[in-house]
């Protein structure tokens, strides 16, 4: 069993400010974390692994301080690590980042199965899991809840999702990939052997030449969609009445006879 767990660098505060020129997020001004949404992916990959054997790959794309967020995956328990950054990878979009990560999964080899977190807190698009498996020709199994059965022999895979309407069971064939929610486990914390193993690990870093991309597919220069301009939207003015009366009941006429004069009722 081989799963390849992706994850992203997200900033640790709200606090962030963006490029005036690019209109892009100024991520090197605040601490980053691992997205907490693909933590939960990274302690399944983990739960396959030790249910099944194998190894977990964990793969993610950014600037240089970004390699911290590989080391504590490979300290709550991944065997690999993958780190693509390179100046042609900034700015990209969400397309252009499931390029990236795809033409990096390729250059991995073969997989099983490979995992993400639902969505990023920074951006909260969702796009780049089911875009990764549309650039490998993958089925795509998105908001899972549970893995409810799963066979490396018979290459199928059976999970529940999870939808604002009720739970969903879906059967498909592996390769597969998965974007879970946070309901699916509780991620565990890097152990101390795995920190040690994590600060002697030296992982590799792949630019543009190493995975074959497409020069024009990547950056900010590659992507369709782009932020064309940041603001903040102004603030809301309301203004406030006080009803005064005799009596609660009175103010309580007076209130319903403005609520149906205004047709709010």
């Amino acid at each position: 069993m081989h799963a390849i767990v992706c994850i992203k660098s997200v900033p640790d505060t709200t606090e962030v400010r963006f490029n005036p020129e690019t209109n892009t997020l100024m991520r090197d001004e605040v601490e980053s974390i691992i997205n907490p949404f693909d933590t939960y992916a990274i302690e399944e990959a983990l739960r396959l692994k030790e249910a099944h054997g194998g190894k977990v790959t964990v793969l993610t794309m950014g600037p240089p301080r970004a390699e911290k967020e590989l080391k504590e995956a490979i300290a709550m328990g991944c065997d690999e690590a993958v780190f693509l950054s390179a100046r042609e990878f900034a700015g990209s979009d969400t397309w252009a980042t499931a390029y990236t990560l795809a033409q990096a999964i390729r250059k991995i080899g073969a997989y099983d199965i490979i995992l993400c977190g639902k969505q990023a807190i920074d951006g909260d698009t969702g796009q780049v899991g089911p875009g990764i498996a549309n650039q490998l020709g993958i089925p795509q199994l998105t908001y899972v809840f549970k893995i409810r059965e799963i066979s490396f022999d018979a290459r199928s895979i059976t999970v529940e999702r999870l939808l604002e309407e009720g739970r969903e069971i879906v059967q498909t064939k592996l390769p597969a990939l998965l974007t879970v929610v946070k309901d699916i486990n509780q991620p565990r914390y890097p152990t101390f052997r795995g920190i040690r193993a994590a600060r002697r690990m030296q992982i590799p870093v792949w630019t543009a030449q190493d995975i074959d991309a497409d020069p024009q597919y990547l950056g900010l220069a590659g992507s369709p969609t782009q932020v064309v301009r940041v603001f903040t939207p102004p603030k809301r003015e309301g203004k406030v009445q006080m009803i005064t009366g005799d009596s609660p009941e009175a103010m309580a006429k007076v209130l319903v006879d403005r609520l149906l004069a205004e047709k709010i009722v």
